[in-house]
């Protein structure tokens, strides 16, 4: 009889340490899951040969930022003003805007493989938040070279904004950041390539 109630405490006991007492079994969904726990762990990745508890996998979350490429080469023809008169309603619009705006800077003044990334939000009324702020600069173009293309975007984006969005698009994009990067890869004279 001892031995029976010995056996019977320590099962008891175990049930209690893996899951299956009331107290034991209420997780959050934060919480480790194990294969004994009694709920299930869903999604999760573990198996028969998985040893320790089934992690929880959660799926990575998406970037809360926007990002575009503006390329300049030799057969893009340089773009103008923002003459879109129907509101944007879509992030595709919202980039095709951007880039219609964008007129690099005269080929003289230019330098091949040059990159600049600004960053910056836009308010519901599709105006700007505050001035766009330098994210990256080709660590080889001089000073005079980055200011050249700094007053080139900051030109550009002068032209487009404020721009008209719809009222779901300006709920959708505002206070987002959005980094958009500048690649010139045109044609320039020989002594003025960063490659």
């Amino acid at each position: 009889m001892g031995l029976c109630r010995q056996v019977s405490q320590v099962t008891v006991a175990a049930l209690a340490l893996f899951g299956q007492a009331p107290a034991a079994s209420a997780q959050t969904p934060q919480s480790q899951c194990s294969l004994l726990s009694g709920k299930p762990c869903h999604p999760s990745f573990c198996g028969v040969f998985h040893r320790g508890p089934c992690l929880p996998y959660y799926l990575p979350p998406l970037g809360e930022d926007l990002r575009l490429t503006i390329v300049s080469d030799d057969d893009s023809a340089p773009a103008g003003a923002n003459d879109i008169e129907q509101p944007l309603d879509s992030i595709g619009a919202m980039f095709a805007a951007l880039r219609a705006c964008w007129v690099p800077p005269p080929q003289d003044e230019a330098r091949h493989g040059m990159q600049y990334t600004v960053r910056f939000a836009f308010k519901r009324d599709g105006d700007l938040m505050a001035p766009p702020r330098l994210t990256y600069a080709s660590h080889d173009a001089p000073a005079d070279v980055r200011a050249i293309y700094r007053d080139a975007i900051d030109a550009a984006l002068k032209r487009c904004t404020p721009l008209h969005f719809t009222d779901g698009m300006g709920g959708a994009v505002a206070g987002r950041p959005i980094a958009v990067r500048f690649v010139d890869n045109r044609t320039v004279a020989r002594g003025k390539s960063l490659q």
